[in-house]
C-alpha cells in the first residue's frame, strides 16, 4: 500500500491538524515540507497539487485532496477500522461531532486566527499588532467559550464523552492562542475548558505534533 504523502510545514496550523489525525488513526505517512517563507506554495509545481496555493495538500496514490477539513474527515473515514473512532458509533453521534466540526470552522476559527495574525504572524512580516482588532476578537472568542464552558460541563468533549474530531480539529489554533500568542487566560479562566483542553493536549498524538510547532 502506498503511503500516504502529506504536503504541507510544521508552523501550519492546518498541517498540523492533519498530522495529528493521522497519528490518531495510527497510519504512516510521508511528510513533503513546502518551503512556505521562499514562497514555494505559489510555484508552479505546488500549485499543479493544490491550486489555491495554499497547505497542507495530501497525495494518497491517485487521489490528490487539500482543505483540512476534508482531509482529516476522508482520513478518518478511510481508517475507522483502526485507531482512534474520530466520527462517533451511532448515527446521533455522528451529527454532533458533525455539529461541533461546524462550530469550530464557523464561530472559533475565525476570532482564534485574526488573534494569532495579529500579535504572531503580522510582527514576524514587519507589520505593527492592531491591538483594538485583537480585543474585538477575543471578545469574540470569549462568547464562543463561553458557549463551550457550559457545552463541557455536560459532556467531557464537544460531541459527548468521546474524543472526536470536533475536539481535534480545535487543537492547533488553541495551542498557538495558549502559548505563541500568550493568551492562556482564554482557556484557563474557565473550568470545564481548561479541563477539556489539558486532556487533549496532552493526548500521545497531539504532542508528537505539537512538540515541533513553535512555541
Amino acid at each position: 500500500m502506498a503511503v500516504i504523502k502529506v504536503h504541507g510545514h510544521h508552523f501550519s496550523t492546518a498541517t498540523a491538524m492533519v498530522f495529528c489525525c493521522l497519528n490518531e488513526k495510527q497510519v504512516e505517512y510521508e511528510f513533503v515540507v513546502v518551503d512556505l517563507p521562499t514562497g514555494a506554495h505559489k510555484k508552479p509545481q505546488y500549485l499543479a497539487l493544490n491550486p489555491f496555493g495554499v497547505v497542507p495538500t495530501i497525495q494518497d496514490g491517485d487521489l490528490i485532496l487539500f482543505e483540512s477539513r476534508a482531509i482529516v474527515r476522508y482520513l478518518a473515514k478511510k481508517y475507522a477500522g483502526q485507531g482512534t473512532d474520530l466520527l462517533g458509533s451511532t448515527l446521533a453521534e455522528q451529527a454532533l461531532v458533525d455539529q461541533w466540526c461546524e462550530v469550530q470552522s464557523q464561530s472559533f476559527f475565525s476570532p482564534a486566527a485574526a488573534i494569532l495574525f495579529q500579535t504572531v504572524l503580522l510582527p514576524i512580516r514587519g507589520g505593527t499588532t492592531d491591538e483594538a482588532a485583537v480585543a474585538i476578537n477575543i471578545e469574540k472568542l470569549n462568547k464562543v467559550l463561553d458557549i463551550y464552558e457550559e457545552r463541557l460541563s455536560k459532556s467531557k468533549y464537544l460531541a459527548g464523552d468521546f474524543f472526536s474530531l470536533a475536539d481535534l480539529t480545535h487543537l492547533p489554533w488553541t495551542q498557538y492562542l495558549v502559548t505563541a500568542c500568550k493568551k492562556g487566560d482564554l482557556i484557563s479562566s474557565r473550568k470545564h475548558v481548561k479541563a477539556w483542553w489539558d486532556d487533549i493536549s496532552s493526548r500521545p498524538a497531539w504532542k508528537k505534533v505539537a512538540e515541533k510547532m513553535p512555541k
